[in-house]
């Protein structure tokens, strides 16, 4: 039963019918700081980075009263975006980055949860499939 369903739902996606799903995340900023890789206690290793990302204001829009709402009128014009590299391809392009330069990065958000003086927490991050730098 479980079969004819995904088959059904993947045949609907190959059909341009509604998809099951997609995590796909792409961006592009500048690195802020210098990454930092990080040995875990379990052995595995991974290199961390923020990605310094523009935003794009939005275009303010009709209240229907006359006067426009939705515009940003103030505040960050940037995204400040954690990215994980655990594979070793991703953390050997993540360590040829410095703080300052433009990269791209390709992969998939994840939360990600850890205990913090005592309290648990849980924080979004991208995990990276793709690291490369680009010109500014």
């Amino acid at each position: 039963m479980g079969t004819a369903a995904a088959g059904t739902a993947a045949a609907a996606a190959e059909a341009g019918g509604a998809s099951p799903g997609a995590n796909e995340v792409r961006l592009v900023g500048r690195v802020s700081a210098d990454p930092q890789e990080q040995e875990l206690p379990s052995g595995d290793r991974v290199v961390t980075l923020r990605l310094v990302v523009p935003r794009e204001r939005p275009r303010p829009r009709s209240s229907g009263k006359g006067g426009p709402t939705g515009g940003a009128s103030g505040g960050a014009s940037v995204d400040t975006i954690d990215v994980a590299c655990w594979s070793a391809r991703t953390r050997t392009g993540a360590l040829r980055l410095a703080a300052g330069d433009h990269a791209e990065v390709s992969g998939s958000l994840r939360r990600r949860f850890f205990r913090a003086g005592g309290a648990a927490v849980s924080r979004y991050e991208v995990e990276a499939a793709s690291v490369r730098r680009v010109r500014a």
